[in-house]
Parts: C-alpha cells; structure tokens; sequence
C-alpha cells in the first residue's frame, strides 16, 4: 500500500501532560488557552481554570487537548446532572453552571454581531430561560444492536465518535423517554428485526410519540411487543417505512399531538415527523416575547417568513394582525392551514408556499405591503429575503434565529445597506447544556422626515 505524502502526515503528539491557564471558552464548549503562544482548545476546561491536559491534536494554526487534572477550578464549575457526561455526545455544557452558560451565549452572540455583521445592538435584553432538565421533547435517538452486548443501545452518540454511547437514561430528555432507554432497547431486542431498527423519533407534547424507522416489515410477535411496550408506557407510537410521510400509528385511530405555542388554550395539531422546537418553556415565552417586541396594532400587516405549523401566526392574529405566512413545506403549510380553521382564524391568516432562499418576485404576497416583518430561518438564515425587506421598507424587522452567524450576516445588510438600527437583542436558553445559541433581534426603520410612522404608530418601542 503507498505511504500517505508527507504533507498528509499527522504530527506527532507532544508526551506527556502541560500546564495551561485557559482563557476562553470556545464556540462547542472547548476551553481555549494559549501554549507556547499558540491557541489550543482544551476539552473539558473552562475560563479562569489553571490546568493540566494531554494533547490530542495538533495541527499548523491551533492545537487540540483534553483535560487531565485541575489545580485552580472555576468558580462556575459544577457537578454534571448526568452521569454520561463527557462519553455522550449530546451535551457539551453540563459542567458549566447555567447562568455562566447564558452569559457565554450573550457575549457569543455580542462578538459575532461586530465580528460579522459589523453590527452592536442599543440594548441587551434579558434571557429568556426555562429548566434545565428534561426539557428536550424532540429528539432522534441512534438505535443499535451489538452482538458482543447481545442488547440494543437506545441514545445519542459518543462525544466525537460515530459509535453510540451506552446509557441507560438522559436526563435532558423529557422524562417519559429519558428514563425508559433501557426498557426501549429491551423491547427492540426481542424484536426479529432487532438489527433494521436504525433510529428512534421522538415527539413529547401530548401524548408523548416515539416513531420507530424500520428498515424490514415488522412480524405479528413484534407488533405484539411494541404494542406491550406502548401501553406498559403510554406511548403512541409510529413505523416509518421510509421518508416522513410513510409514518403509521400503530393504534388506530391515533390520537392528535397538539403543543400550545404560547401557553395560551390555542392548541396546534403536527405530525410526530414535524419541526416543533424542542423545549416548549422557551418557546412559548420566545413566542410571548416576540409580539410584545413587534407590538402588532389590531389590523395591523405582518409578513411572517418561515411560519411553518403557525408558532407566531396564530399568536399574532389572535392580537388582531393580519398575517401573511410563508413557508417552503407544503405539508406543514397545509397543516397551518387546518390549525388557523380549526381554531376560527382562516380569515386573518393567509399561508403561501414559497422557497424561502431564492430571491424570486413573482409572488402575490411579495407585492404586498406590511407594516411589519418576522422571520424564523434555519441555520441557513434569510440572505435571499433580505432584498425583499429593503424593498419593503416595514417598520419593524422581528428575527428569531438559531444560528448568530448568519444572524449577523443578514443584520448587517439590513443595517448597512437597508437604513435599519439593530435596537435590541436577547438570547433563549432553547437547548441548555449545549453550546448551541437561539436569539432574537429587532431592526427598527425610523421614519423619514414628514412621513408615515406605519400602522404600528409611532417609532419609539417599549423597553
């Protein structure tokens, strides 16, 4: 076999253990110290400590290590909540106290604001939390069968492996499924087609859904077992065949899964493959927030961009707005559809299907006037829309977003080439003991000297 080029070559680790004073934390939860004068991220580390680590990587620009002891620990250093940390993947932060993690997300957010959008808000507001344990309703669970355990592993990855991490709960996960992995891999087991059971999908509203994808037609005795393990739990659960919509209840009829978007009685019916966000508490004070920050008048227009089942559009009709929603999903823009029937708002909400990330302008709705925007993008963020805003011209410009980078991308263009000010930012604890930052944002466009303040009235907001 011919020898990888030199150039291909890993570096030889230094050995031995180093002392660093880590001075940062870096975005995926890696302390950052400086050794020798070159950055290296320290997993397990946090800022203030004084540590010794072993190195792992090491590369041109920055170094890589883990945690080996600590002779100065932070004063925010905390005992983890689970006992998988630091094997499993799916949190980074449990050592972290909770409010140290939400000012690290401020200041992650402040930095890349000016880093990338060359933006600063006038104010930052205060975070929105909620609790910090068994606050996960949405999830996808890895499943595998290991022959050399003879059992079925039920969670979420190793920390920076592609193997499943072997745990018997998780206690970020809504309890009704995170204290019950051992009995789900127990009962996929005894199942004949143990091995073609990839993931588990899960959805905790009311009830709690698990939609187990299988890759081979389940027997009679699986059924019977799954039917066992449902009722043993009060579950509901579905068999996916193959994409989102060959999901099946194995109860007949099943009953509806319904999340309130506000903590009001509107209740929005989804499917158990659907987007909904994963920690209710947040989201429903995230939803609250955000039409107190856009003050919508009664009559007022509000364009909403990435609606999906309605979050902020039943909300915001029921305060009098009429809503335009837009959304890319045919399906959960036919299920908006049904929720705004369902509770007697078809004729304040208009949904439109449209791909969001093309700048096309064609549409009716992108020939309407609105007073006012919101938008909830994906990572991906709304580059495309923002043309349209300029073009717009609303007077305010709410945007809920899951990644600051692209936040800051498209803040900055509305700022600097659309006239707007970045007047307030706030973060939402939505995934808690992860690095991962949810904000939101409001651009405000002043009125021209003699002009129309817009339906919402007068510029000046609410603190």
């Amino acid at each position: 076999m011919a020898r990888r080029p030199a150039s291909h070559r890993r570096k030889p680790l230094p050995a031995g253990e180093f002392d660093a004073q880590v001075v940062d934390l870096a975005e995926d939860g890696r302390g950052v110290a400086r050794v020798d004068g070159k950055v290296t991220f320290i997993l397990g580390a946090l800022p203030g400590e004084s540590v010794r680590f072993a190195y792992t990587r090491v590369h041109r620009d920055a170094d890589e290590g883990e945690l080996r002891s600590i002779s100065l620990p932070s004063p925010d250093r905390v005992t983890p909540p689970c006992r998988h940390f630091g094997v499993c993947g799916g949190c980074s932060l449990q050592h972290l106290a909770p409010a140290a993690q939400i000012a690290h997300k401020q200041q992650r957010l402040l930095e890349t604001l000016q880093r990338i959008g060359k933006v600063m808000p006038e104010s930052v507001a205060a975070a929105i939390t909620g609790p910090t344990l068994g606050y996960r309703r949405r999830a996808r669970l890895g499943v595998r069968y290991v022959d050399k355990r003879a059992s079925v592993l039920v969670g979420f990855r190793e920390r920076a492996s592609p193997l499943l991490a072997a745990l018997d709960s998780c206690a970020i996960l809504d309890p009704r499924v995170g204290l019950r992995l051992r009995e789900l891999g127990a009962a996929i087991s005894a199942l004949s087609i143990r091995r073609q059971v990839p993931q588990i999908e899960i959805a905790c509203a009311d009830p709690a859904v698990l939609v187990l994808r299988v890759m081979a037609p389940p027997s009679d005795a699986d059924l019977r077992v799954l039917q066992t393990l449902a009722a043993d739990h009060d579950f509901v659960l579905y068999l996916q065949t193959g994409g989102p919509d060959t999901a099946f209840a194995l109860q007949d009829p099943a009953p509806p899964l319904e999340t309130s978007p506000d903590g009001s009685d509107d209740r929005l019916r989804f499917a158990p493959t659907d987007f909904v966000q994963i920690n209710a508490a947040v989201s429903q004070q995230t939803v609250r927030q955000a039409l107190d920050w856009l003050a919508p008048a009664p009559g007022s227009r509000v364009l909403e961009l990435f609606c999906g089942l309605g979050n902020f559009s039943v909300p915001l009709a029921r305060r009098g707005a009429r809503v335009t929603g837009v959304e890319g999903d045919r399906a959960l823009v036919q299920r908006a559809r049904d929720n705004a029937r369902r509770l007697g708002l078809e004729a304040a909400i208009d949904f439109h299907v449209a791909d969001l990330f093309l700048p096309g302008t064609d549409a009716t709705w992108q020939r309407a006037d609105f007073d006012s925007v919101l938008l909830d993008p994906p990572r991906a963020g709304a580059e495309a829309m923002m043309a349209l805003i300029g073009r717009q011209r609303p007077q305010r410009v709410l945007y809920v977003s899951c990644h600051p980078a692209t936040l800051a991308r498209d803040a900055g263009i509305l700022v600097h080439d659309h006239g707007y000010r970045l007047q307030r930012v706030g973060v939402m604890d939505m995934f808690t003991h992860t690095s991962h930052v949810e904000s939101m944002a409001l651009l405000v466009r002043d009125p021209e000297p003699g002009g129309f303040a817009g339906a919402t009235g007068s510029s000046s907001l609410r603190a």
